[in-house]
């Protein structure tokens, strides 16, 4: 999706771009890649992929398939793959994705959560002696 050296979509891809002098209040939903470099205050949610440049600012509870955050975000974000956070990036807000990188610098204010598989019999019983071995 996103990588540093590379950190825009494709342009084939990209369905909507709030620029840099755009302020948006208000409800976005879409359902194809969108990325922030302005303002945008209300809502954000896109069934693809958001990236929120190193400049913007996003005062929204946000929904997306995959991310890429360098810049600010008051708000929870909930995202169903990967979460991409630079060490520009400031995330006051709670996060839940199924993968999360998060770069040395970046500064987060909330709580993490990510998905855990349910422990299958065998984990279980190994965790068990474990327990009882360490009682010994």
């Amino acid at each position: 999706m996103f990588n540093k050296n590379q950190p825009t979509i494709q342009q084939k891809n990209i369905e909507t771009v709030i620029g840099p002098s755009v302020k948006l209040e208000g409800k976005f939903k879409g359902d194809g890649d969108l990325v922030v470099e302005g303002v945008l205050i209300g809502g954000l949610e896109t069934k693809k992929n958001l990236k929120i440049g190193s400049n913007a600012i996003v005062q929204a509870n946000i929904k997306a398939d995959n991310a890429f955050v360098s810049g600010k975000v008051k708000g929870n974000i909930n995202v169903r793959g990967k979460l991409d956070i630079t060490n520009s990036a400031i995330i006051i807000g709670d996060i839940k994705a199924k993968i999360l990188s998060i770069e040395s610098g970046a500064l987060i204010q909330g709580k993490i959560t990510m998905p855990v598989h349910s422990i299958n019999e065998h984990e279980k019983e190994g965790v068990a002696e474990k327990k009882d071995k360490d009682k010994e």
